[in-house]
């Protein structure tokens, strides 16, 4: 599948806003942690991707019903669905200046990750968190996502890089008291 970005400024995709806040003194101080045990940015990549994934759960997974959407409360809260994870380590990554995108997944309800830009390449990454069937991991040498869509079952990989979380995953997270509330909401297309 071809990865296409929805604006061609690659500035965008190193942008801080009120949700990928990565000027926030939270997510610089954690990827200043980060960054001490990294040999060059492949590594760091690495090491915020497995941070997110394996200390952050899945509030569906750990039962949380907390609802956080904002990078730097994502890393406060330590909880989040996979939009949220992902706006995390989308902050994390963008703190070091590795381009990255947000992108979706279809199933019953629309999946979120992210895409890095390594190599003048695009690579999709899923850090929503492994558990029993799940062994998502980071790779620059083909996807090893948690999820893989069924054509047969209308899934499908939704090839778009946003730079902004889209609109209908935004408002969902906003609008949820309780991630229950937000299970009924989740958006089921884009």
């Amino acid at each position: 599948m071809e990865l296409i970005q929805n604006t061609p400024d690659l500035s965008a995709y190193l942008a801080a806003d009120e949700v990928i806040d990565h000027h926030h003194p939270l997510v610089r101080r954690t990827a200043a942690r980060l960054a001490r045990d990294a040999e060059d940015s492949y590594a760091y990549a690495r090491l915020a991707f497995e941070f997110v994934r394996d200390t952050i759960p899945h509030s569906q997974d750990s039962g949380d019903p907390r609802v956080t959407w904002r990078a730097s409360d994502v890393l406060e809260q330590g909880t989040g669905i996979c939009y949220a994870k992902s706006h995390a380590l989308a902050a994390l990554l963008r703190a070091e200046d590795i381009p990255t995108a947000l992108c979706y997944q279809k199933f019953d309800v629309v999946h979120g990750l992210v895409a890095v830009r390594f190599n003048g390449a695009w690579h999709r990454q899923d850090p929503r968190g492994n558990r029993p069937g799940v062994d998502a991991q980071f790779s620059l040498d083909g996807e090893r996502l948690a999820f893989a869509p069924d054509p047969e079952f209308n899934e499908l990989d939704y090839p778009v890089l946003y730079a902004e979380p889209h609109p209908l995953v935004l408002d969902a997270l906003r609008a949820a008291p309780d991630r229950a509330y937000l299970w009924k909401t989740l958006p089921t297309a884009l």
